[in-house]
């Protein structure tokens, strides 16, 4: 799914990893066929179908990014869930795409988890908060912040074709991380962890607000029947 200020990552990652599925058809969907501009500004990118046009999925992975508040109150996006969710195999999200779903009431009472600036937001939402790479949680799978959609895109891949075949996808795209510093909250500096949340007060006020609103409203989904 497509929304304004997505993080191109949190798509292109499982993208990358799911489009070597064979025999998948993939579709970017959006509001429309225009080019979707990411959060970094000058990358678009070009959606195939509409909400109203797409057919039933099998599954549905919602990215995350800035813009993902502004589709945690957009009604098309939430008729799209409801409509889509309920004859899916498998829904799922990377990074705060798990926040869409979850204000959409498809995450309550299931685990999943998100970027870890917005991991405990999932809990005014009925969500179980798991601080995890991927979680599965029966048809719920979610994946963490950003890089973690590729992760997010392999065990998809080996719960759908095995893991041989994962393994195989994993060592064609060469993904054997050796990052040059740590990069998660349980593993940097305390410091540097508040230095990064003050720097972004102004995005997590934001993210308060909005979450306030959703959850004063209701989620827009809440009849939306629960899949084992």
């Amino acid at each position: 799914m497509l929304f304004p200020g997505l993080t191109q990552l949190d798509l292109t990652g499982p993208w990358e990893v799911l489009t070597r599925l064979p025999g998948a058809v993939c579709e970017l969907v959006a509001h429309s066929l225009a080019p979707v501009r990411s959060s970094s500004g000058g990358l678009a990118i070009v959606p195939t179908v509409t909400f109203a046009e797409c057919e039933q999925l099998d599954m549905i992975c919602v990215p995350g990014g800035p813009g993902h508040l502004l589709a945690m109150e957009d009604a098309e996006v939430f008729g799209f869930l409801a409509r889509q969710a309920p004859g899916c195999l498998y829904v799922t999200s990377v990074c705060t795409g798990s926040l869409v779903l979850a204000a959409a009431g498809l995450l309550r009472g299931y685990r999943a988890t998100s970027h870890w600036i917005s991991l405990s937001r999932l809990a005014q939402f009925g969500a179980i908060p798991v601080a995890e790479r991927v979680v599965i949680d029966r048809n719920r799978i979610t994946g963490g912040g950003v890089t973690a959609g590729i992760d997010f895109g392999l065990m998809i891949l080996a719960e759908l074709a095995g893991e041989e075949f994962a393994r195989e996808v994993q060592l064609h795209i060469e993904y054997e991380p050796a990052p040059p510093f740590h990069g998660s909250p349980d593993t940097v500096d305390p410091g540097l962890v508040a230095a990064v949340r003050a720097k972004g007060a102004g995005y997590a006020a934001r993210m308060e607000e909005v979450d306030g609103r959703v959850v004063e409203r209701g989620f827009s989904t809440d009849s939306l029947p629960s899949k084992s």
